[in-house]
C-alpha cells in the first residue's frame, strides 16, 4: 500500500472525493428505483402472506445489511431474524420452521456458504426471495422471486470493495419494509409498542397530560384591564395569559399580541380590558392526544403554545412545543 500524498490528502481533494461518493450512490439509487419490477410486489405479497417469520441469510458484508434489515422489519410489524449461513450449515437451520419466509443476499448470486446450504433450503421448501445483482446467478434461478440490486460498478475506486452494491441492498430491504408498513397500516402507536425504551419510545407512548404544564397557569378573567394582564404574564414566564371564566377558555393573550396591539395603538391601548385584546378561539388540544400529535400540530399551525382541555372542555394545562 503506497503512502498518502500531500496532493491527495488537502481538503479540497477530501471534499471532492467524498461529492463524487455520495453522487454516485445517489445516481445508483434512482437506477435502482427503475430496476423495481413485478417481483418486489410478489416479495411483499410472500411475506405477508407468511404465517411464520421472515428469516434473513447472506454473508460478509451482505450478511451485516441482512442483519439491519432483519432488525428493521422485526421493529415495524413484520416477525423477523437473522440466520449466519455458516451457523446454519452447522445446525442452525434447525430454526427454521415450515412457515417462513427466507430472504437469501448475495450480490453475486454465487457466495460459497449460501451455495452449500441451497440443496438443504430446497429440500425444505420454504418461500424465498433472493436479493441478488447477477439476474443469471444460481442464487437467481433457484429462488422463488428475485430482486435485482445490481450497479454499474462500485464506489471503491478499485471496484471492489462493496460500496454502492451495499447501499442499494440496504434501500432494498428498507423499501420492502415501508411496502409492508403501508400494507398493514403501520401506525405510531404500532411502533412505540416494539420501541418502549429511550426518548423515542418515550416519545411515541406519552401524551399530552403527561407533560402539560398544569400549576399556576398564567390566568386572568375577561374584564381584566391590559396592566394586570401584563402582570400575570411576567409572572407566568410562558408569554401568555389565558382569559377564563369558571375554567372556560374565552381566549388567549400573548406577548406577540402585546407587540401588536403596540404598534396599533400605543396610546389608548392601557384603557382597554383583556377581552378587547385576546385571540378568541385559540389553538387548543385534548390532553389525550399523544404527543406526536401535538407537535405535528405545532409545527403545521406554526406556533410553539397549545391550551391543553380535558373532555369536558375546560383547561386543564399548557402544552409548549419544547416539552419533553
Amino acid at each position: 500500500m503506497s503512502a498518502p500524498t500531500s496532493s491527495n490528502t488537502d481538503t479540497d481533494a477530501l471534499i471532492a472525493s467524498a461529492q463524487r461518493t455520495l453522487s454516485t450512490q445517489a445516481q445508483a439509487l434512482a437506477n435502482l428505483a427503475s430496476q423495481v419490477t413485478d417481483e418486489f410486489a410478489k416479495a411483499v405479497r410472500m411475506i405477508l402472506d407468511s404465517k411464520g417469520r421472515t428469516i434473513i441469510c447472506g454473508m460478509g458484508k451482505s450478511g451485516l445489511i441482512g442483519k439491519k434489515i432483519a432488525a428493521t422489519l422485526a421493529s415495524t410489524g413484520t416477525p423477523s431474524f437473522f440466520l449466519h449461513p455458516g451457523e446454519a450449515f452447522h445446525g442452525d437451520l434447525g430454526m427454521i420452521q415450515a412457515e417462513d419466509t427466507l430472504i437469501l443476499i448475495s450480490y453475486s448470486g454465487e457466495t460459497e456458504e449460501l451455495m452449500r446450504l441451497l440443496p438443504s433450503l430446497q429440500s425444505f421448501g420454504n418461500p424465498s426471495i433472493a436479493l441478488v445483482g447477477n439476474m443469471d446467478s444460481t442464487l437467481a434461478k433457484h429462488c422463488d422471486c428475485v430482486l435485482d440490486i445490481s450497479v454499474d460498478r462500485e464506489t471503491c475506486p478499485n471496484n471492489l470493495a462493496p460500496t454502492t452494491s451495499t447501499t442499494m441492498t440496504t434501500a432494498m430491504g428498507d423499501a420492502l419494509a415501508v411496502a409492508l408498513m403501508e400494507c398493514r397500516a403501520f401506525q405510531p402507536q404500532d411502533f412505540a409498542r416494539f420501541h418502549p425504551g429511550g426518548s423515542l419510545g418515550r416519545k411515541l407512548l406519552t401524551r399530552v397530560k403527561d407533560i402539560m404544564h398544569k400549576q399556576d397557569l398564567p390566568v386572568c378573567s375577561s374584564n381584566s384591564n391590559l396592566k394586570d394582564a401584563i402582570t400575570v404574564m411576567t409572572q407566568g414566564r410562558k408569554g401568555v395569559v389565558l382569559v377564563q371564566e369558571q375554567d372556560t377558555l374565552l381566549g388567549i393573550f400573548t406577548d406577540g399580541d402585546l407587540r401588536r396591539a403596540m404598534l396599533k395603538d400605543s396610546d389608548g391601548m392601557m384603557n382597554k380590558s383583556i377581552a378587547d385584546l385576546m385571540t378568541v378561539n385559540p389553538k387548543t388540544i385534548n390532553e389525550n392526544v399523544m404527543i406526536v400529535e401535538a407537535e405535528e400540530q405545532m409545527l403545521r399551525d406554526k406556533i410553539t403554545l397549545l391550551v391543553v382541555l380535558n373532555d369536558d372542555r375546560k383547561v386543564s394545562g399548557i402544552l409548549e412545543i419544547y416539552d419533553r
